[in-house]
């Protein structure tokens, strides 16, 4: 997986991040240099160095068409990463969003979009980190992390 499928219009872009909306209407993503703070202090956390982190957000549609094609899963999901990293302490990766599971989810549970967000957001992040949720028990663990994360947010 390369940054070749990010080919929507780049929302905001910092050294090592940014953010491109693929096939969807912006959505209000007003809060992107403190995102991109954020994320830095996740990573500087696990002690991982940021090489190139791609946000995609995009439609259901986009992102069932790459869950069928690289992962083989015929279902609807909020996020999908791609870890392009050759180091082990370096944070390389393409991280798909659907903005329509996103809005979805944020209503099923009753919280903000913002929120939902940034929790999918990192979940990716997360995943590159070397966590996993396939089981309930690491489902459990990540569910820990990402709202440690998000207490790290200060925004």
């Amino acid at each position: 997986m390369s940054n070749a499928l990010a080919t929507g219009v780049r929302y905001f872009e910092a050294p090592g991040i940014e953010f491109v909306v693929e096939d969807v209407p912006e959505f209000g993503l007003h809060d992107a240099e403190d995102l991109v703070a954020w994320i830095e202090r996740i990573a500087a956390v696990h002690e991982y160095r940021i090489a190139q982190l791609t946000f995609i957000f995009c439609s259901d549609d986009y992102l069932h068409k790459l869950n069928v094609e690289y992962l083989n899963h015929d279902t609807l999901t909020d996020i999908i990463t791609f870890d392009n990293a050759d180091d082990a302490d370096v944070l390389e990766g393409d991280i798909f969003i659907s903005v329509e599971r996103v809005a979805d989810n944020a209503r099923d549970l009753d919280i903000s979009f913002r929120d939902e967000l940034h929790r999918v957001m990192i979940h990716g992040v997360l995943h590159l980190l070397g966590y996993h949720d396939k089981d309930l028990l690491s489902q459990t663990a990540m569910r820990r992390k990402e709202d440690y994360c998000l207490s790290l947010r200060g925004f």
